[in-house]
């Protein structure tokens, strides 16, 4: 009786102690609000943040010693184009190990227009990290006008909002657009803004590639200004740059642009890969008209010797005078299913080797027979390093990789954005080149992009929040994909976590998949 009395009044003076089901200790913690970092340790349980602070008396399951690294959120990458590759390499080890922790597909207008069905097949299949979409415009207009080179009618808007409608009830974190890519070049501010009016009563973002990015930007940047205010949406303009090099410089305008729309009250936001070159199809390089009406028109028009000789000449006017090349050394190879030996090689160099002389009338005959032979995946060296510097530096900037796919480890030369964009921001931009804060930078890939596509329980360190985190060595973390080897893992992270179970361990990512479908919140 007395023990038992005695047992009853030490419980009752010592503190309970905390059990949990992971426990980090000897954390930095870098919180994703941009406010310095702090000494402490995070108590996880169920998947999500418990407790953080001083938790010297608490045991848990497993405890990982931070070792005075560094503990953030885990990056939020808004700007991906992961719909397929997400269900056949769900691992994603390009993203887990660049300390991707939540995905956002269904960029530049393309995703899977019945999205209760897509969820339901990664939620089946499982993936490591979390993953969003938007509703894309190319593809509810594909679905309902194919890719017309016209206007809509008002049946057929009205049947695209169903759609768009349809998509944010099933959870989608917003609409997008991509204005230069078919079938969405042939639509007008009328019927973007339309469909934007639909997706506006459930909430959510417009996330806009805009129609142009170099002379235009400025026309482009209201147009898209223009569907925000109009719908009530918040606006995130994606891959932010100036892509023609008789602009350079123009950044300034540009932000000056979004600075004063978010005094007039406009919610926007831009988001940024930090590289000086872009990667989209070869068909960039062709007049738009001419991608109309699908595969067996494309391939009448490139292989009629008038039609063909017209779309050399638009080409030759756009790249000669209105971006200032001389030749198409600028435009590299990514990926070409149908010819791999071309993978990795300029346009300058696949023209030599066919035995034409050098020169832009010739390299524009090489791209026509690239794409009538099935098209390629490119990267195009289109973009001044001081303007991605000043573009980073913007306050309302989120980083974000706009990465094509997830590729398959070897396969290609692809973009290396795809594997390092977030550790090379914090390599090369905070840590060597001291463009903008450490604190400053986690919070450009954590909170502020949450915070912007609606992600209510993610982005931030902070308990009740899922325990989505990532650590790592401040002075080791950086990229080291580049174009050349693209297929490489970022260095530097010791740990990434996704709700809460490790998907990177000891600097090598695992093939455990605790990701979830993140639905836009009711």
């Amino acid at each position: 009786m007395i023990g038992r009395l005695l047992l009853a009044l030490i419980a009752a003076v010592l503190p309970a102690v905390a059990q949990y089901d992971l426990l980090i200790r000897n954390a930095r913690i870098l919180d994703g609000t941009g406010n310095p970092w702090y000494r402490g340790s995070i108590g996880v349980s169920g998947g999500k943040i418990a407790a953080i602070g001083r938790l010297e008396p608490a045991t848990a399951a497993r405890v990982i010693d931070a070792r005075e690294r560094m503990v953030a959120p885990g990056f939020v990458d808004v700007h991906t184009h992961i719909e397929n590759d997400i269900l056949a390499r769900p691992e994603a080890r390009n993203f887990v190990g660049d300390g991707v922790t939540t995905a956002v597909t269904g960029n530049c207008g393309g995703s899977r227009t019945d999205l209760a069905k897509y969820f339901a097949e990664v939620e089946e299949k499982g993936a490591a990290l979390n993953l969003a979409s938007l509703i894309g415009h190319n593809s509810v207009r594909r679905d309902v006008m194919g890719t017309a080179n016209r206007h809509a009618t008002a049946e057929e808007i009205g049947k695209m909002q169903a759609l768009v409608a349809q998509g944010m009830r099933d959870g989608a974190v917003g609409f997008s657009t991509g204005l230069i890519y078919i079938p969405g070049t042939y639509s007008s501010s009328e019927e973007v803004a339309a469909l934007a009016k639909a997706a506006a009563p459930f909430g959510g973002v417009y996330a806009s590639h805009m129609r142009d990015e170099g002379e235009q930007v400025m026309e482009a940047i209201a147009e898209a200004l223009r569907v925000g205010r109009e719908s009530g949406l918040r606006v995130e303009l994606s891959h932010f740059k100036i892509d023609n090099p008789r602009f350079w410089g123009d950044s300034v305008k540009t932000l000056a642009a979004i600075d004063a729309a978010r005094r007039e009250g406009i919610d926007v936001v831009i988001d940024q890969y930090p590289y000086s070159s872009s990667s989209t199809n070869i068909g960039y390089l062709l007049p738009s008209w001419a991608l109309a009406d699908g595969e067996e028109q494309i391939r009448k028009r490139l292989s009629d010797p008038a039609t063909r000789a017209k779309i050399a000449r638009e080409m030759e006017d756009r790249w000669r005078n209105q971006h200032s090349r001389s030749s198409m050394e600028w435009c590299h190879v990514a990926s070409c299913k149908w010819n791999p030996a071309l993978e990795g090689k300029t346009i300058t160099q696949i023209t030599v080797e066919k035995g034409r002389p050098k020169g832009l009338a010739q390299e524009i005959e090489t791209i026509l027979d690239i794409q009538l032979g099935g098209g390629a995946g490119m990267v195009y060296d289109s973009m001044s390093p001081a303007d991605v510097e000043r573009i980073m530096r913007h306050p309302y900037m989120t980083v974000a990789s706009d990465a094509v796919g997830i590729p398959e480890f070897g396969v290609g030369v692809p973009h290396p954005r795809s594997y390092g964009t977030n550790c090379r921001v914090l390599g090369k931009y905070v840590r060597e080149d001291k463009v903008i804060p450490l604190e400053e930078a986690i919070r450009k890939m954590t909170s502020l992009p949450a915070r912007t596509f609606g992600i209510r329980d993610r982005g931030l360190v902070r308990e009740g929040f899922w325990a989505d985190l990532v650590i790592f060595d401040p002075a080791t973390v950086g990229d080291r994909a580049t174009f050349e080897k693209p297929h490489q893992y970022s260095t530097g992270l010791d740990y990434v976590l996704v709700n809460g179970v490790p998907v990177v361990e000891e600097g090598r990512p695992t093939s455990v998949r605790p990701g979830k479908v993140v639905r836009r919140a009711q």
